[in-house]
């Protein structure tokens, strides 16, 4: 049977799918509320970093939540790519013996470092399942995801939404300082 259905509500690829978006969306969360405990605002290259990051869940919400497609895959690893590209740069700015880096470090790196090392495991993470997942045959998952995955789907929209609007308060519709130290556009 070469071509078949998928009708399960529940199939492994969709959970291992739903398990990245639950990371990326702790991601996103963790950078956000660190930025506001401890008053660190995000650079430009960090920005850059956070979008890479919210194109990553959009693939692996798009895998969850319509079946498992090369396609999806493809968003997931080339936005990946470029996020490893920001964040590989950031790390090289700040190699230096002394340098201090940019923001405070966390477990002993910096976030654009931990970024580097996520989007590398990403990119494998993806890679082995365009070899593994048997369906990618192009069927399409008619049955909606339970609760709990549309809970982690509209969670994982909710940070895109706040990094959005907190993105604009620092920066405005303008560029973002270099080394921003306060929200432009509520001063």
């Amino acid at each position: 049977m070469s071509n078949y259905h998928v009708s399960a509500a529940f199939t492994f690829p969709r959970f291992l799918n739903t398990l990245g978006l639950i990371g990326i969306t702790f991601v996103l969360a963790f950078a956000f509320v660190w930025q506001f405990a401890y008053n660190e605002l995000p650079c430009p290259l960090c920005l850059l970093q956070r979008v890479a990051f919210m194109l990553v869940g959009i693939g692996f919400l798009l895998n969850a939540r319509f079946g498992s497609s090369p396609m999806h895959y493809g968003i997931t690893i080339l936005s990946a790519i470029g996020g490893a590209i920001a964040s590989g740069r950031q790390t090289l700015l700040h190699i230096a013996p002394g340098d201090p880096g940019f923001g405070s470090p966390f477990l002993g790196m910096h976030f654009y470092t931990w970024a580097l090392i996520l989007f590398v495991i990403i990119i494998a993470y993806c890679a082995v399942m365009l070899m593994l997942d048997r369906t990618l045959n192009g069927t399409v998952v008619t049955t909606p995801p339970n609760g709990m995955v549309r809970l982690i789907m509209w969670l994982f929209v909710l940070m895109i939404v706040g990094n959005l609007a907190s993105t604009f308060l620092e920066c405005g519709l303008g560029a973002c300082p270099d080394n921003p130290t306060e929200y432009l556009m509520l001063k």
